[in-house]
């Protein structure tokens, strides 16, 4: 019982991250046609990150805490991946 419970939290978790690495992908293309570098790219990254993960939030149904804590872990997520 609880290995199943383990396993389904385990396939919920790696549900999110091709969609983060697709938004990461979206910003990162999006920054590259502006020609953005530095700070600009920085700030504009960020941005894009937040409104991509707050898209998925609504698409959760997540309110309050919940999507605040959400949206926090999502865009630092996506800044930390692979660029």
């Amino acid at each position: 019982m609880i290995r199943t419970i383990a396993l389904s939290a385990l396939a919920f978790l790696l549900a999110g991250a091709p969609t983060i690495a697709f938004a990461a992908d979206a910003c990162m293309t999006q920054s590259m046609d502006k020609k953005l570098a530095g700070a600009a790219k920085t700030s504009f990254m960020t941005k894009c990150e937040q409104t991509a993960c707050e898209s998925q939030a609504a698409d959760k149904k997540l309110n309050g805490a919940a999507k605040t804590s959400f949206v926090k872990k999502c865009v630092t997520d996506a800044m930390a991946a692979p660029m």
